[in-house]
């Protein structure tokens, strides 16, 4: 089981659809070698699972599948999760560190290849600059590690007004909204 270089945190208060939210999800950590964790095991409530333990566990949560959500680390593809996207109410993907940008492609291609309709949730070491781009690829969700408080990063969701380029929010290239 690939072990991340950090565990991502996750705070009491989070953005969610561009308001600050309570958190009512617990991000259940990779776990240590040895420890055995079972559906019968897993405690009751909204809980985020490492992609390793819900692949293995996947088939004996049905009953929970609205409290399910897993989290990918960087190292882990959106493909792992495939046609699957549809039946979660949360996929977290961790950023280990802000220059580690490869959770960007798994937000977009959660989006646009797999469909995912649930809530996208950054997890881990981005920063207040990468916000507008993560909303650009599909996140909904944000719970910073960062000392900033959420207000400013709220603030900062929009600090640019117009992309060229298409996105996940924008499906429109900007020489198209022009002519219309």
């Amino acid at each position: 089981m690939p072990t991340p270089n950090k565990q991502p945190a996750n705070p009491a208060e989070l953005i969610i659809d561009e308001a600050i939210a309570e958190n009512q999800w617990r991000l259940l950590p990779q776990s240590e070698e040895g420890s055995e964790i079972s559906a019968e095991t897993l405690a009751p409530g909204k809980v985020i699972l490492p992609f390793s333990i819900w692949s293995a566990l996947k088939g004996s949560l049905t009953e929970r599948a609205s409290e399910i959500g897993v989290w990918l680390d960087s190292d882990e593809s959106a493909d792992l999760i495939g046609t699957d996207a549809t039946t979660l109410p949360l996929i977290a993907v961790n950023f280990p560190a802000f220059t580690d940008g490869r959770g960007f492609t798994t937000g977009r291609l959660l989006r646009e290849r797999y469909g995912f309709q649930g809530e996208l949730r950054a997890v881990g070491a981005f920063i207040r600059d990468q916000l507008t781009y993560l909303r650009r690829c599909g996140f909904n969700a944000f719970a910073y590690e960062g000392e900033q408080p959420l207000k400013k990063l709220l603030d900062s969701m929009y600090d640019f007004s117009e992309s060229y380029q298409t996105s996940v929010d924008q499906p429109l290239p900007m020489f198209r909204r022009r002519s219309l």
